[in-house]
């Protein structure tokens, strides 16, 4: 699908931008006039926009009031079960009469339930008409419909895996299991986080078709680990909807790698200058702006969307993670950061592919915040052996015979033919970091000479070898999985492993990421977190 949506000049004309992604971020710092920016948006279209504001009242009442589909549905979307042309100009009821569009508290769960609630209903009746005049005409019915309610459970059930949401007689509770007993609670019990999932999820499925969505804050209530969570999955029942998030979020961003980016670089009270982020690379400038007094700092490898990327975010969600590309741009960045005086008051760090560094030099890294993987590259944490142990259980396959051959593809197919290989690899590597630490910088030719000089003097050639020789050696002398992950740098070997799961090869990585960002977002983290380094805190 394709569509538009409108954004103000610098002199506040409007102007149609187009996209074929139904989500667009618009980013930027507190104070840059992003909630009227919001508002601006929505006033260009008043019937085809749907602003969700910053300001929601999380309460709602026990049993749900129950009304019209048509009724509720105006109530939620203009604010007034009237509908004559005053109120579709303005939004009256729903803005406080156009005296707060961003700072009005909305009040309106009750009525977003009763119009989620309304849409089943009318669901059902259609249903039922329609399987009647099939029978009338001695023809097959159709299958149930897949409810609105029945879409917002699923939701549920993405973002909170171990509770269940039931509803019943208008009245929705949520349930999980008690040492083998169905615990139930009631709405007035649930958490901010719940109640907060409950609220825009039904606020998103009860909106008619083909409507633009704008949401002020999504993050507000919801903890990072299920909030990405919960947008994708309602991005992916609404295909129908552009959806607009307001946020001073960079890895809200990041993780909407195919999302347009409008970055509110300025806003001067009345009008904005705006910038398209090309490339999905937000501007250091941009996140120096955000950053401000919030979240502490993770450089990672990487491009936005990549695997870093994705696993980083979910691993670190208190963290602004910042892909750089290389290791060098994690190392150079991470320096940088550190020593900035106007981050003092923030954590910086970074975390590099183990590649093959030696101890010594990465014992110099940490120095500066800088860690390396437990293993030798990020793909190398999808083989590790708790998380193919796991996978092969979701399967339903049994995991001792799986990770039994997985180790048998990855330590004897794979190892042991390119051993060589990968000893030259890793001696060339010691002996480039050997020759870095030449310090030639800001000397003379003569100084220069003799410090290079003088490190040559250092470098066994022979020693260096034996060195690396022994490491690869005794790891597939001893058939030592894990130490073989931690040295062995081959990307090709993930690639070719998902069919030994019963997956197609190309599609198990992408599996453990879905896995991740849904229902077993706990059981893949403690598969990989013991490869992370504990020097970071969570």
């Amino acid at each position: 699908m394709s569509f538009t949506y409108y954004l103000p000049d610098e002199q506040g004309n409007p102007i149609e931008h187009g996209t074929s992604n139904n989500s667009v971020i618009i980013i930027g710092a507190n104070g840059s006039g992003k909630s009227k920016l919001g508002a601006w948006i929505e006033q260009q279209n008043l019937s085809n926009v749907h602003r969700v504001g910053a300001q929601r009242n999380l309460n709602f009442s026990e049993y749900i009031p129950l009304k019209s589909y048509s009724q509720a549905e105006n109530l939620v979307f203009w604010g007034s079960a009237d509908t004559t042309e005053y109120w579709t100009q303005h939004k009256g009821h729903r803005w406080n009469y156009e005296k707060s569009y961003t700072t009005t508290m909305l009040n309106d769960f009750d009525d977003i339930l009763s119009a989620l609630i309304a849409l089943e209903n009318k669901e059902n009746s259609d249903f039922v008409a329609v399987c009647k005049e099939a029978e009338q005409k001695g023809e097959a019915k159709p299958h149930t419909p897949f409810t609105a309610i029945d879409k917002l459970k699923w939701i549920w059930d993405e973002v909170f895996p171990q509770r269940r949401l039931e509803y019943s007689d208008a009245k929705f509770v949520a349930t999980f299991s008690r040492n083998g007993e169905k615990v139930t609670y009631p709405s007035t019990q649930m958490s901010d986080g719940e109640r907060a999932v409950l609220y825009l999820a039904s606020q998103v499925l009860c909106i008619p078709e083909n409507k633009t969505l704008i949401i002020d804050e999504p993050e507000v209530h919801l903890h990072r680990s299920i909030m990405n969570r919960l947008w994708h999955s309602l991005e992916q029942k609404r295909p129908d909807c552009l959806f607009i998030y307001i946020t001073h979020d960079t890895q809200f961003a990041a993780m909407h790698s195919n999302a347009d980016k409008i970055w509110i670089k300025e806003y001067d009270g009345q009008n904005w200058k705006l910038e398209k982020i090309e490339g999905n690379d937000l501007p250091e400038d941009l996140l120096l702006d955000i950053l401000g007094n919030r979240k502490n700092v993770l450089f990672v490898e990487g491009e936005k969307g990549s695997y870093d990327v994705q696993l980083y975010s979910e691993l670190y969600p208190d963290y602004y993670v910042i892909p750089c590309g290389s290791c060098s741009k994690v190392i150079e960045r991470t320096k940088a950061f550190k020593n900035s005086t106007s981050l003092h008051h923030l954590d910086v760090y970074g975390i590099i592919d183990r590649d093959y560094r030696s101890d010594y030099e990465l014992q110099a890294l940490a120095e500066d915040h800088i860690y390396p993987l437990q293993v030798a590259e990020v793909e190398n944490l999808f083989l590790v052996e708790e998380l193919i142990r796991f996978i092969a259980s979701h399967l339903g396959s049994n995991p001792d015979e799986a990770f039994a051959e997985v180790k048998d593809h990855v330590i004897q197919r794979n190892f042991a033919k390119q051993i060589d290989k990968q000893i030259c690899q890793a001696v060339v590597a010691n002996l480039k970091y050997q020759l870095s630490c030449a310090d030639i910088s800001k000397k003379d030719e003569s100084e220069a000479k003799s410090s290079l000089n003088a490190v040559l003097a250092n470098i066994d050639y022979d020693k260096t070898k034996a060195a690396e020789e022994g490491k690869f050696q005794d790891a597939l002398a001893q058939n030592d999985y894990r130490t073989v992950l931690k040295v062995f740098n081959e990307k090709s070997v993930t690639r070719t492993t998902g069919r030994i799961l019963g997956l197609q090869n190309k599609a198990y990585c992408q599996i453990v990421i879905q896995l991740l960002h849904g229902s077993q977002y706990d059981a893949i983290v403690k598969a990989l977190l013991p490869y992370f380094p504990t020097e970071i805190p969570r």
